[in-house]
C-alpha cells in the first residue's frame, strides 16, 4: 500500500509543477488533460495525508502515554482513526477504471415485446434524461427512430459533464453499470384483458471520446460518409436542408447517423464521436474475451451481460438482479431517482475488488 500511494503522491506533486508552467497554459489541450489527472489523484493523496497524520498523532500519544494519563485515555479513538484512515486509502488506491473522468454515450433498444417494449425504452430514455438534468449533466437524444404506438424502436443519447467533475462524478463512473436487459412487468396500452406481460430493452453504454482523443484512428478510406434530410423534432432546419450524416465505418461495418443538431458539420462530429466510442467498445469487448478472468479482477466486477433489473409496475418495485436492491419507488426512479439503484452496483464492484484484493495478499 505504501509503494502504491508514494507513487501516486509523486505523479500529484509533478503534475502541479507542469500546471505551473507557462508552457501548459499556451497548451489548452495538454492543460485539460493534466487538470483531469490531477483532480482524479487529489482524493488519494488526501487520504495518504490524512492517515500519515493518524499515525503521527498515535505515535506521539504511545510516546507520552507512560507519563500523562490523558494521552493514554486517547489512545483507543487514535487507534480506530488510524484504521478507519487506512481502510479508506486502501480502498481509493484499488486499481480505477481509466474511463471514469469521461462522458458517455447511451444506446436504448427496444426488444423482446413489440410496442410495449418500444414504449418501455422510451421510459429508460426519459429516466436517463431526468437522471442527467438531477445531477447537472447535459444529455440529449442524438438520434432516434420512433415507434408507432409511441416509444423508440432505439435511441442514442449523448450524457456529458458540465465543466470538471468531482473523482467518481463524471457520467460514465455513475452510469456504466446501466449496461443490459433491462425488464418491465406491467399490463401494456394494448391489452384489454387488463394482463401484466413481461417484455425487455436493451441498454449499451460506452465512454464518450474526447475530440482531442486519438486512441481510434481513421484511414483516408474507411469513412463512407451520407448526407440525407432530417425528419422528426430537430428545428427549422428539419425537412428543409440535408444536415443529417449517416456515417458507415467500411472495415466493420457499423453504421452511425445522427439529425439532431441544427447543422451538417454538428451532425458529422456527434456521429464521428459517437463512432469513436462504439469501435473503441467493440475493441475492449473483444479484449475481454480474450483475457476475461485477467479483466475482471482489475476492472468492472459486475456481470452487465444479462437480465439486470426489473421494473414492476403493479407492485411500483424495482429490483436489481446483480446486487440484490429492492425498493419501491418506481414511479420516483423512472423519474430519475435512480442514484441509491446505481450506488447499489458501485458498492457491489468496491466490495469485489476489495475481496479479490484481500485474497490476492492472503
Amino acid at each position: 500500500m505504501l509503494d502504491s500511494a508514494a507513487t501516486i503522491v509523486a505523479e500529484y506533486d509533478d503534475l502541479e509543477k507542469q500546471l505551473a508552467e507557462p508552457a501548459t497554459h499556451a497548451d489548452p489541450t495538454l492543460m485539460r488533460r493534466l487538470n483531469k489527472r490531477y483532480a482524479a489523484l487529489a482524493p488519494t493523496v488526501a487520504a495518504y495525508h490524512a492517515w500519515k497524520s493518524a499515525q503521527d498523532d498515535l505515535g506521539a500519544a504511545e510516546e507520552l502515554a507512560d507519563e500523562d494519563a490523558a494521552f493514554a485515555a486517547e489512545l483507543p479513538a487514535l487507534q480506530t482513526h488510524l484504521e478507519a484512515s487506512a481502510d479508506k486509502l486502501r480502498t481509493l488506491l484499488l486499481p480505477r477504471d481509466e474511463d471514469d473522468e469521461r462522458d458517455v454515450v447511451l444506446e436504448v433498444k427496444a426488444g423482446e415485446g413489440g410496442a410495449e417494449s418500444a414504449l418501455f425504452a422510451g421510459d429508460l430514455v426519459r429516466m436517463y434524461l431526468r437522471y442527467a438534468e438531477r445531477r447537472g449533466w447535459k444529455a440529449e437524444i442524438a438520434d432516434a427512430t420512433d415507434a408507432d404506438l409511441g416509444g423508440y424502436k432505439d435511441a442514442r443519447i449523448t450524457v456529458r459533464a458540465k465543466g470538471l467533475p468531482e473523482p467518481g462524478e463524471a457520467p460514465w463512473a455513475r452510469l456504466k453499470y446501466e449496461g443490459g436487459v433491462h425488464r418491465v412487468q406491467r399490463v401494456p396500452v394494448t391489452e384489454s384483458q387488463g394482463r401484466i406481460h413481461t417484455s425487455a430493452a436493451g441498454v449499451l453504454v460506452m465512454p464518450d471520446l474526447d475530440e482531442d482523443d486519438d486512441e481510434i484512428e481513421f484511414g483516408p478510406n474507411d469513412l463512407k460518409i451520407d448526407v440525407y434530410r432530417s425528419s422528426g423534432p430537430g428545428g427549422q432546419s428539419v425537412n428543409t436542408t440535408d444536415s443529417a450524416v449517416r456515417i458507415t465505418h467500411l472495415p466493420t461495418g457499423v453504421v452511425v447517423s445522427c439529425q439532431n443538431e441544427k447543422s451538417q458539420l454538428q451532425n458529422k462530429e456527434s456521429a464521428l464521436r459517437v463512432l469513436k466510442a462504439r469501435l473503441r467498445q467493440m475493441e475492449i469487448e473483444r479484449k475481454e474475451a480474450e483475457a476475461s478472468a485477467a479483466r475482471k479482477s482489475q476492472v468492472r466486477t459486475v456481470d452487465r451481460s444479462e437480465r439486470i433489473r426489473t421494473y414492476n409496475f403493479p407492485e411500483n418495485r424495482i429490483a436489481d438482479h446483480r446486487t440484490g436492491y429492492k425498493s419501491y419507488n418506481l414511479d420516483a426512479v423512472l423519474d430519475g431517482d435512480l442514484d441509491a439503484v446505481v450506488q447499489s452496483a458501485l458498492d457491489a464492484d468496491e466490495a469485489a475488488r476489495l475481496a479479490a484484493v484481500g485474497e490476492s495478499g492472503a
